[in-house]
């Protein structure tokens, strides 16, 4: 019997804080969540975990580092314990204090090798990308977690600077909230100067209530086959979150961690070669 190469299930997902948006005014309505404490948080974010319980790498955006409308509570770190991922990480974009503490997360079954803060260019400081590197089998793959900026320009900076930062590495998934659609000035970009392939088809992420614009994005470098992609059901946010399984090559192989124990990711302090 042909041996059958390992199967990566990922997902990434902009959580909105927990904050469930099914009509465009409830942004008006419910913007005070934004800033505060509200009840249906925690058990919006419980739904969430018990969703993305059974993949391997989840990226996460818009998730909140411990403020007073999260209740001083890592968000990252609560899904991490609730859908049982061994690994997290957390990424502050924007500290407000007490305020909000504006953060990228990363769930994984595997430890990566490597994790580090991506500071992305833009007029408006704060925008960062994770990047986790995982030592698998004889070629190491790489895991970035974005979500751009709303500005074109600054979007145009911020992929330039990443796809230099993907060519680095034999094997790569570009995930998040990018901001734009696969057949925008950015994304072409992106695509030309790495070899990151354009997905097959357009998934619409939001607004969660009528999906329109593809603007949540999972791209793979051309080695990585990609079996299967959907955009969720899921009403806990105003974006639908995006899963992937993927094909893994030969010479990558993940061994995941059954034995379930929650812990914080060490940020590598490796300087990057990019200047």
């Amino acid at each position: 019997m042909e041996n059958q190469n390992q199967i990566l299930r990922v997902l990434s997902y902009n959580v909105q804080v927990g904050i469930a948006t099914s009509r465009a005014r409830h942004y008006l309505t419910g913007s005070w969540k934004h800033v505060l404490p509200h009840t249906q948080r925690l058990t919006n974010l419980d739904q969430a975990a018990s969703m993305i319980h059974g993949y391997d790498i989840v990226g996460l955006q818009e998730v909140d580092a411990g403020s007073i409308r999260s209740n001083f509570i890592n968000l990252a770190e609560y899904m991490a314990d609730r859908a049982e991922f061994p690994f997290w990480y957390h990424q502050v974009n924007r500290n407000l204090g007490r305020i909000a503490q504006h953060s990228n997360g990363l769930l994984s079954h595997f430890k990566p090798g490597e994790v580090r803060d991506i500071k992305l260019p833009g007029l408006i400081p704060g925008r960062q990308a994770i990047m986790a590197v995982y030592d698998s089998g004889k070629s190491p793959l790489a895991v970035f977690i974005l979500h751009l900026a709303l500005s074109k320009r600054a979007r145009l900076q911020q992929l330039e600077y990443i796809s230099e930062m993907v060519n680095e590495f034999p094997h790569a998934i570009v995930m998040g909230d990018m901001n734009c659609k696969v057949n925008s000035r950015e994304m072409r970009l992106l695509f030309d100067k790495t070899g990151l392939r354009e997905p097959l088809e357009e998934l619409h992420t939001f607004p969660s209530w009528r999906p329109q614009s593809h603007i949540d994005h999972i791209l793979v470098t051309s080695d990585l086959k990609v079996k299967n992609m959907q955009a969720l059901s899921h009403d806990v946010s105003d974006h639908l979150p995006l899963s992937m399984e993927i094909e893994l090559p030969d010479d990558v192989n993940f061994i995941r961690d059954e034995h379930y124990k929650s812990q914080l990711l060490e940020k590598s302090t490796k300087k990057s070669n990019i200047s």
